[in-house]
């Protein structure tokens, strides 16, 4: 296990700045999961603690000495890849085992660490069996194993399961959460995927265009965005975000008036006047709604209805801004139905003119 302090690090390819400067620590044994969308700098960043990519400026410490420019080999990192990245005309003991081989470790060590990675993983019956003669789950198994053998100070999982269909990618996220488990190491992992940054993660780190959004426990981050990016970014489907206007203080309450033609009443919030341009934040599974009508905030057209079973999203069109609502109680909304919507004001987010959440007075 280990520490890593990335203190101020730039990235620049001739004039184009890939991260601009970007400082971040994880502590020993957390599971930092980066996540933004593509482009966003974080393969970039996980192939320069790596070693794969020099920085242009700054410094990657790894257990407080500066390994900036030291090689990738001299790290203690083992990285795992998108592409598998096996060995076709090796079987799986000799994949497994092969960055211990390149080390010269001896051969007794290396068939007991192979033997044990490989019952930890549920391989020791494919360890005669080539890459091709494995299904995409079983490949991704063989790839952590040769990381986990050369027993790094740090594991870096650049988007392991993105090539795994649905079920696969379920399974495989289980034995990550397993591993993460069961080794306690420090591991870094990129993704896409919301569902395996929310369940692995002990920390998210959201990235765009190459700096730091947001860091912190999943939880908190879907619950208290610091801004409009990670409030759109983090969840699906994505936070409703609605632009109004701050009306006045009503019964010590802030009126919003929202341009789909709705007024929303909030808690008082600092540095708010009336006039002040807002975005209006709320889940999809907190907007309430009734398709008998009575009391609401604004009466909107279904335009399409996803049923998946155990969720019902309806999905509206309000004036040129979409609202999607999440249901879990089994109503049948179709195509065309009134739904009259309701913002309970302890679900609503507020977002300033520049886009950064506002705080309520209470």
């Amino acid at each position: 296990m280990a520490t890593l302090s990335i203190d101020n690090i730039t990235k620049r390819f001739g004039n184009y700045s890939v991260i601009p400067e970007l400082s971040l620590t994880i502590p020993d044994g957390e599971f930092c999961v980066l996540v933004g969308p593509s482009g966003c700098g974080k393969s970039t960043l996980l192939r320069i603690i790596a070693g794969l990519e020099p920085i242009s400026s700054g410094r990657i410490l790894i257990d407080g000495t500066d390994m900036s420019a030291a090689e990738p080999t001299e790290r203690g990192v083992a990285m795992v890849f998108q592409s598998y990245a096996l060995y076709p005309h090796m079987d799986v003991r000799r994949n497994i085992g092969f960055g211990l081989e390149i080390a010269r470790t001896p051969r007794n060590e290396i068939s007991d660490r192979v033997a044990k990675v490989a019952d930890k993983l549920r391989l020791s019956t494919y360890l005669r069996r080539r890459p091709r003669e494995l299904s995409g789950g079983q490949r991704q198994r063989v790839a952590i194993g040769r990381a986990i053998t050369r027993k790094p100070r740090l594991f870096l999982l650049d988007e392991p399961l993105s090539n795994l269909d649905a079920a696969l990618r379920v399974g495989m996220r289980l034995e990550i959460a397993r591993l993460k488990a069961e080794l306690a190491s420090t591991m870094i992992y990129v993704t896409h995927d919301q569902v395996e940054a929310m369940t692995l993660a002990d920390r998210i780190v959201v990235m765009n265009a190459g700096r730091i959004e947001q860091v912190g426990p999943p939880l908190e981050l879907y619950e208290r965005p610091a801004n409009l990016f990670v409030a759109g970014f983090i969840g699906s489907p994505a936070m409703n975000l609605l632009k109004g206007r701050v009306e006045a203080m009503v019964d010590g309450q802030i009126s919003i008036a929202l341009e789909i033609g709705a007024h929303v009443r909030v808690s008082p919030a600092t540095g708010l006047k009336p006039g002040d341009h807002v975005t209006l934040g709320i889940r999809p599974e907190h907007v309430t709604y009734s398709l008998d009508g009575g009391p609401a905030d604004y009466v909107g057209q279904a335009h399409m209805v996803e049923m998946l079973g155990s969720d019902t999203f309806i999905h509206l069109r309000c004036n040129d801004e979409a609202l999607v609502i999440r249901d879990s109680a089994g109503r049948r909304a179709r195509a065309g139905d009134q739904v009259a919507l309701s913002f309970p004001q302890g679900a609503c987010h507020l977002f300033d003119a520049a886009g950064l959440r506002v705080s309520y007075a209470n």
